[in-house]
């Protein structure tokens, strides 16, 4: 293996391959309310994704970098993968009984989440629910780089985070069926003595038609 593919590939996997608190207590709830049938915009490698089909869940995923695909495919990671960007959902025509998207919402800008939240609900099936992990303006890179918007700054070249608390997640997501929201700080599971990061749980249910 060529040393720049080995050191992309290790950029690629620089989370490891331990899943998230978050991805561990969304798989606790859903299997709770009986959800056997996810999709995971923004799957990346797959590493939350394993805990979810180690426990029964069926997963479908979309993900932007094909080089993640790949590494997903090679570390056995039995699921179906749309190539493409999130901002171009829906991928398919399905209903799912429940949705996780972990650190990926923050990442867009206003109509770009509007449309991700709007999309993600439309997919999903009635009584199904749908689970974010979004940056909080508790993180340390809150306010830092180039304002750009309220709350939605460059925090260095080319990355740009819009920063949740709770007025912002009721703006965007009551509409949606928001049941509750909490603070969870992600541990950095693969790079010791790096401070955890702070993010905000969003859980939202659809309700029965009729």
């Amino acid at each position: 293996m060529e040393f720049w593919e080995s050191s992309f590939i290790e950029k690629q996997t620089m989370w490891g391959f331990e899943p998230t608190d978050s991805a561990i207590l969304t798989k606790d709830f859903f299997l709770k309310k009986n959800v056997k049938d996810i999709l995971i915009p923004g799957i990346g490698y797959g590493r939350n994704a394993k805990v979810f089909i180690d426990n029964g869940i069926n997963v479908t995923g979309i993900e932007i970098s094909k080089t993640a695909i790949d590494l997903a495919a090679q570390n056995c990671l039995d699921c179906n993968i749309y190539h493409g960007s999130v901002t171009d959902m829906p991928f398919d025509n399905k209903q799912y009984d429940g949705i996780f998207s972990h650190a990926l919402i923050h990442l867009l800008n206003k109509e770009e989440r509007e449309k991700f939240i709007q999309d993600c609900y439309d997919q999903l099936k009635p009584n199904g629910y749908m689970v974010f992990t979004a940056v909080s303006k508790k993180a340390p890179m809150f306010g830092k780089g180039k304002k750009l918007d309220e709350d939605y700054f460059e925090i260095m070249d080319g990355v740009k985070m819009y920063f949740y608390d709770s007025d912002s997640i009721k703006h965007d997501f009551e509409k949606y069926g928001l049941v509750e929201f909490s603070d969870i700080d992600e541990p950095n599971k693969h790079l010791e003595g790096k401070p955890s990061i702070n993010f905000m749980m969003i859980k939202c249910h659809k309700p029965m038609i009729g």
